[in-house]
């Protein structure tokens, strides 16, 4: 294990600035492609949380005389078979698409923090039986895993992110676990056993905080990954129900029957996706490296 000092990482590429904007400016500079990210990400935050004042028509209205209009100056975007605004619906589709993401990511990475931190740091009978609970999820893929519970628990938003939740809780487990095995072994670890502090504060204020940059890195990497699945499962007709729009149901709607006669109902919706999945995976591999320099290619 070792220490970054981010102030020598700083000075050694070149940022003199003692000026916390100075060294945002020399970040985003020096990591343009995951400035780019960010940039995308921060877009589709504000157009989930703006999605009343910028979407032009409601996404649940249906205007028959509509019925597939092609984009125009009163439909950017076109309308769908129904005659609903598509450009709403990509708006509205980005707040339920955030959701899954973010509280399915923060619900796995949150289970998966426990139990890997218990599992490393207790050891023994503790860490087999975990692991080989973690086997067990991690031996189905993402996607199949999700159906299953899906399919299980039935199509509603809390359900899907619990669904897409629990297949991420073994990736967790694992990296924590990892990090958890080197931390307990260090000398700051025995320092606050000699002094009669408890396992437990030993594991929550002296490990955990040594675990998150990783973490961090990780939840961002599997942001995309849940804003995928969550599609796919719309996609499947086992993610969010109608009437709430989403990028995965829209394509489902529209792919197999409209594409060659209306390919606005595709494009869009799936620009939107992977739009969403690649700033995810930018901002991702660039905050690895801003976190770990020895990680840098």
């Amino acid at each position: 294990m070792s220490t970054i000092n981010f102030e020598s990482e700083l000075r050694r590429a070149g940022a003199h600035s003692t000026h916390g904007w100075r060294r945002l400016v020399f970040l985003a500079q020096r990591y343009l492609l995951g400035t780019i990210g960010l940039v995308i990400m921060v877009m589709f935050v504000w157009m989930a949380i703006s999605a009343d004042l910028i979407a032009r028509y409601d996404p649940l209205s249906v205007d028959s005389a509509q019925r597939l209009a092609a984009p125009s100056a009163a439909h950017w975007m076109g309308t769908d078979s129904f005659g609903r605004d598509v450009w709403s619906r990509i708006i509205h589709g980005a707040r339920i698409s955030l959701a899954v993401g973010i509280g399915a990511t923060a619900l796995g990475s949150s289970i998966g923090v426990i139990v890997g931190l218990v599992s490393g740091y207790l050891s023994g009978w503790v860490d087999l039986l975990f692991q080989r609970v973690t086997d067990i999820l991690q031996a189905l893929p993402l996607l199949v895993l999700a159906l299953v519970m899906t399919a299980a628990l039935g199509p509603s938003l809390p359900n899907v992110i619990i669904a897409i939740a629990i297949p991420l809780i073994p990736t967790v487990a694992r990296v924590i676990r990892a990090n958890t095995l080197a931390l307990r072994e260090q000398p700051f670890v025995e320092a606050a056993k000699s002094i009669g502090m408890s396992e437990t504060r030993i594991a929550l204020r002296h490990v955990l905080p040594n675990t998150l940059a990783p973490l961090i890195v990780l939840a961002t990497a599997q942001l995309g990954s849940t804003i995928l699945t969550e599609a796919s499962l719309s996609f499947l007709g086992l993610g969010i129900p109608e009437p709430y729009p989403s990028w995965g149901r829209m394509l489902s709607e529209s792919a197999a029957e409209y594409v060659r006669t209306a390919p606005w109902l595709v494009i869009f919706p799936g620009v939107a996706i992977s739009l969403a999945v690649f700033g995810t995976n930018l901002f991702g591999d660039a905050l690895r490296d801003i976190l770990d320099p020895r990680q840098r290619g």
